[in-house]
């Protein structure tokens, strides 16, 4: 079976209803990003960042996994296929899809403040000043935020380098590092990249371009892995 690698950013989650901050210059549900979305901003206000979570948590509990998502997770069948994702939902472990590397971590999740090893899955739940993990510590969003590491860029850079496919649906390839998984990508392997503002994407031309949003793009990948 071939492998296949999918990139997944912002774009695929936006057409289930949530929300993205670059879309509205910078602002994330009213709130300057870097106040809600850095560890700076945690430091500044920790109790608006908990709060600010709640609420993301609490809207991913009303949203579905959409045709994207859902015809990725069909490609098991076919594949061997891993989703790489910027996303910190689990619309596609919702959707069905068993191999998901979450780049910037997963909102359901929390972790200590201090031991990055403990990790403990919420769900919807809410978490406030003075929640405490075992070890003492704040409990806080299990969330890469501007300013840390990356953890799971090496593992995803690793998958990137046995593609024989590589998709890219809806993300832009503007923030780094997870842009630059693009050239972990085998020479050979053919890439698609589905996005609606695919003339703003600065990649090689022997590219397949599908200038579409991710539900009506999936539709057209679907004619060319056919073809292949």
């Amino acid at each position: 079976m071939k492998n296949v690698v999918v990139l997944t950013g912002a774009g695929i989650s936006a057409e289930s209803g949530i929300k993205t901050f670059r879309d509205h210059n910078g602002l994330w549900e009213n709130h300057d990003v870097m106040d809600v979305a850095s560890i700076e901003g945690w430091y500044r206000n920790p109790a608006l960042v908990l709060e600010f979570y709640n609420q993301r948590r609490k809207q991913a509990t009303t949203v579905i996994p959409n045709r994207a998502h859902t015809y990725l997770a069909s490609l098991q069948e076919q594949y061997n296929i891993t989703i790489i994702t910027q996303n910190v939902d689990n619309l596609h472990e919702r959707a069905g899809s068993k191999n998901v590397v979450h780049l910037h971590g997963k909102l359901s999740e929390v972790k200590s403040f201090n031991n990055p090893s403990y990790v403990k899955d919420i769900g919807g739940d809410e978490i406030q000043l003075g929640d405490f993990c075992p070890d003492g510590h704040q409990l806080r969003p299990n969330i890469v935020w501007f300013g840390e590491e990356v953890p799971m860029l090496e593992t995803a850079a690793d998958v990137c380098e046995t593609a024989d496919i590589f998709i890219i649906i809806g993300t832009s390839l503007q923030v780094y590092p997870a842009a630059g998984l693009i050239y972990n990508v085998p020479q050979n392997a053919n890439v698609f990249i589905i996005d609606p503002k695919v003339d703003e994407i600065n990649v090689p031309n022997h590219y397949t371009y599908i200038q579409e949003s991710a539900v009506n793009g999936v539709t057209i990948l679907e004619q060319y892995l056919k073809a292949l």
